[in-house]
């Protein structure tokens, strides 16, 4: 009897580690995976409707002529840093005459960006409305940008690594860089 106690023990006791694993594994998987920060195509997926259409940076860093980039974040998020040659608009005092008067040309590619492409997304759909017809919204922002290793630049037009992450929650979506806050 004992021997079959002995038995039994033996085989229940890995048994209930391997449970204890699985289960701590499982809970470590679903928090990460099931209850972690949205990616940012999970953020423009709710926010966006899409109506302007997104150019990757990949295509945006080989393009052989550069477009208008028009950055509609706000002015202090722009002079931590921005694209190269970006001329800001900004989001909350956005005046659509202000760009009909500066890009008389409707047909020129004009490249609007944030920054993960939400802001940018509604400022895109004032310029199409307005008549320009070659508007792309740069997807994920000037995060994906810097992200992917591409330069940004300050007011003096000197390379930089900071970067405005707008918050704290969408510092977060900031991998690479020096955030700075306001």
């Amino acid at each position: 009897m004992v021997a079959r106690l002995a038995q039994e023990v033996v085989v229940k006791v890995p048994l209930y580690n391997m449970i204890q694993k699985f289960l701590f594994i499982s809970f470590i998987a679903l928090s990460t995976n099931g209850f972690g920060q949205p990616s940012i195509a999970d953020v423009l997926n709710k926010f966006n409707e899409h109506s302007v259409p997104y150019i990757h940076v990949e295509a945006l860093s080989r393009l052989e002529t550069l477009p208008i980039l028009l950055d509609t974040r706000e002015k202090a998020e722009y002079d931590v840093s921005h694209l190269d040659k970006a001329i800001h608009v900004g989001f909350d005092d956005f005046e659509i005459s202000k760009v009909v008067n500066r890009i008389q040309d409707k047909t020129k590619m004009i490249v609007v960006y944030c920054s993960i492409g939400v802001r940018s997304e509604r400022i895109g759909k004032k310029l199409l409305a307005e008549g320009f017809t070659t508007v792309y919204n740069l997807y994920g922002g000037i995060f994906e940008w810097i992200n992917k290793d591409q330069n940004v630049y300050t007011n003096a037009q000197q390379r930089t690594t900071k970067i405005h992450p707008y918050s704290k929650t969408w510092g977060a979506y900031v991998l690479k860089g020096i955030k700075v806050y306001d």
